[in-house]
C-alpha cells in the first residue's frame, strides 16, 4: 500500500471552484495508484468569522467551546471536499480529528499531537477506501474534547499523519510562491530556502517548526 499525503490550505479551497481543482490534483495521484489521505484547513476567512461570532456571543473565554466552533471551518471543507471526489467516482469519505482519532494534549487552542492511531483508516482503505479527507488543526483531548493545534495546525496534521503512515511523500499545497525562511506576508524582505527537501518543510512560514518535528528523518516534504 502506497499512501501519499496532500494538503490543501485556505486559500487553496477558498470556494468550490478551488476545492474542485484541489479534487483534480488528488485524482492524478489516486490514477497512479496512491492511497491519498487530504489534509485541509477551513476555506480562507472561515476561521475569522468562526472567531468573530465567538467574540460577539460572549465576553466571556472558554477555551473548550472557542475550540468546538472555531475548528468547525475544517469540517466543512473535509465534508464538501469528499464530495466533489465521490462526484468524480472516487471512494473517499470526510473524517473529523475525534473519528481518527487524533490524539492531543488538553491545552486548548495550542495542542500538541500525542498519537494518531492508524487502525481505523487503514482499515477503511483495506475495504476500498481511495482517499481518507481528513480536517486538519484538530484533534482530541484525554478529556474527550476537541482541541485545535494552534497557528499552522492544518500543516502540523499533514507532517504528523506522514509521519504516522509511513507516507511515500507529502506534498503542502500553498500560495507561497517558494519556500522562506519567515512569513513573505509580514518580514519586509523574506529570504528563500535552498536546502533540502525535509529542510524546506521545516523551513517554510506554513510548516513551522513545530509541525515537522515528528516526522522529518522518515519522509519527504514538497510545497507546491
Amino acid at each position: 500500500m502506497s499512501i501519499l499525503v496532500m494538503k490543501f490550505g485556505g486559500t487553496s479551497v477558498a470556494n468550490l471552484d478551488r476545492i474542485q481543482r484541489a479534487a483534480k490534483r488528488v485524482a492524478i495521484e489516486v490514477a497512479k495508484g496512491h492511497d491519498v489521505i487530504v489534509i485541509v484547513s477551513a476555506m480562507a476567512g472561515e476561521t475569522n468569522k468562526l472567531v468573530g461570532w465567538v467574540q460577539e456571543t460572549s465576553p466571556f473565554y472558554d477555551a473548550r467551546e472557542y475550540d468546538a466552533v472555531t475548528s468547525s471551518g475544517e469540517n466543512v471543507t473535509a465534508g464538501l471536499m469528499a464530495l466533489r471526489l465521490q462526484e468524480m467516482d472516487i471512494a473517499a469519505r470526510s473524517w473529523q480529528g475525534w473519528q481518527v482519532p487524533l490524539v492531543t494534549t488538553s491545552a486548548h487552542g495550542s495542542a500538541r499531537i500525542e498519537d494518531i492511531p492508524t487502525d481505523n483508516i487503514l482499515r477503511k482503505f483495506r475495504e476500498g477506501m481511495k482517499v481518507a479527507v481528513v480536517a486538519g488543526f484538530q484533534g482530541l483531548s484525554p478529556e474527550g474534547r476537541i482541541t485545535t493545534l494552534g497557528r499552522g495546525g492544518s500543516d502540523t496534521t499533514a507532517v504528523a499523519f506522514a509521519a504516522a503512515f509511513g507516507a511515500v511523500r507529502c506534498d503542502i499545497y500553498t500560495d507561497v510562491d517558494g519556500v522562506y525562511t519567515t512569513d513573505p506576508a509580514s518580514a519586509r524582505r523574506p529570504a528563500s530556502s535552498t536546502a533540502s527537501p525535509s529542510r524546506r518543510c521545516w523551513s517554510s512560514p506554513l510548516s513551522a517548526p513545530r509541525c515537522s518535528r515528528p516526522g522529518r528523518s522518515s519522509w519527504r516534504c514538497a510545497t507546491r
